[in-house]
């Protein structure tokens, strides 16, 4: 059995559903700290002028973790994410099947960032085609303090015998912890696809929107044509 985790995103990249589809259970790491203006809170779309930023605004102090951040409404920033997509997408081939799951999900009144993430996480995977299991770190008791220790019990947990790190995890991981421990470390290897965004060029590393409106539902499911000949 193969796991990952991750911090939950706001409609996250490819990337991150490549890897969640390489492993059996996904955890996502609520309880982690919160950084503003990374991934948590904003992503990124495709515009005619390039990529465009959609950005949850919130209440935070520091430092708190992902699942006490609240969401604030008073800038009617959903009203603004809905139609920042309807713009930018209105030639996509997809539109009509993927436009009104985001905005349903943008609207649903939900007050903090970690619940309204983890509903973009499922929600888009279910589109893409990615059937993995996925469990908040926050419903998981006595998890040890320390990213190696956490990771370790979270394998241990479910059972699993390897853990798939991201590409970066070479720096900040503690190798020899996980050889004690008797558990595999495995890192992701992805190569972003390109395929056509319906504008000259092409922006890699973009919310997952940006594929589902493109090259449609299931894109990333067992079995279908590989998103390295989409273009």
């Amino acid at each position: 059995m193969r796991l990952a985790a991750h911090q939950p995103q706001y409609l996250p990249w490819l990337g991150y559903f490549d890897k969640m589809a390489r492993v059996d259970m996904f955890v996502l790491l609520d309880t982690v700290q919160f950084k503003k203006n990374e991934w948590q809170n904003r992503n990124r779309i495709r515009t005619a002028a390039g990529w465009q930023w959609l950005t949850i605004p919130v209440h935070h102090r520091f430092p708190m973790c992902i699942a006490d951040v609240r969401i604030d409404d008073t800038a009617g920033w959903r009203r603004k994410h809905k139609e920042a997509l309807r713009q930018a997408y209105t030639r996509a081939p997809h539109r009509d099947e993927v436009l009104p799951v985001v905005c349903d999900l943008i609207d649903r009144p939900v007050g903090d960032l970690a619940t309204l993430n983890t509903l973009c996480v499922t929600a888009l995977a279910g589109l893409l085609g990615v059937a993995t299991r996925v469990a908040p770190a926050s419903s998981l008791a006595d998890l040890p303090d320390g990213p190696d220790a956490r990771l370790i019990a979270l394998c241990r947990r479910f059972g699993a015998g390897t853990y798939l790190a991201g590409r970066g995890g070479h720096d900040y991981m503690d190798l020899d912890a996980w050889r004690r421990a008797g558990i595999a470390v495995e890192f992701q290897e992805f190569r972003h696809p390109v395929y056509p965004q319906g504008h000259p060029g092409f922006e890699p590393n973009l919310s997952a929107v940006d594929a589902l409106m493109h090259l449609g539902p299931g894109c990333l499911k067992p079995g279908a044509r590989p998103l390295e000949d989409a273009a």
